[in-house]
């Protein structure tokens, strides 16, 4: 009898590791997205560029406790429950404009289409017309 008691001992240790990596696997992580989503939804603004969990892109004009207000196209607004957001977009960054002297020295080195090598080299084409030779 006491080899019996051995054996439901290790089955139970089993079952316990078990549910101790399901939950490690599968409960914590998405407690996590949980939270970050409550958060997320938390910290929307007026003006943040949102996707909704039906796929449309919008920006929000309006905000309450349970919807919010998404302006989809000009004059044209929706109203959403909040937990419908499924992501706010990030702003793309606009690229660095160029500094005064940059964008001319760009347009100096830029030849004119059409424009002939002062060489004359003859292995470069400029046009579709071959070259007798």
């Amino acid at each position: 009898m006491i080899i019996g008691a051995s054996n439901s001992t290790g089955f139970f240790l089993i079952i316990i590791l078990v549910f101790f990596v399901l939950w490690l696997i599968v409960v914590r992580p998405q407690r996590r997205r949980q939270s970050q989503q409550q958060q997320m939804l938390q910290d929307l603004r007026v003006g943040d560029e949102v996707l909704t969990a039906g796929g449309i892109y919008g920006e929000i004009v309006r905000l309450d406790e349970d919807e919010v207000g998404i302006e989809i196209a000009p004059q044209l607004e929706v109203r959403v429950a909040r937990r419908a957001i499924a992501a706010v977009l990030s702003e793309p960054e606009e690229p660095d404009e160029p500094e005064d002297g940059e964008e001319l020295e760009d347009l100096e080195e830029t030849e004119e289409p059409g424009e002939e090598d002062a060489a004359g080299d003859p292995d470069r084409e400029t046009s579709g017309e071959e070259h007798p030779g």
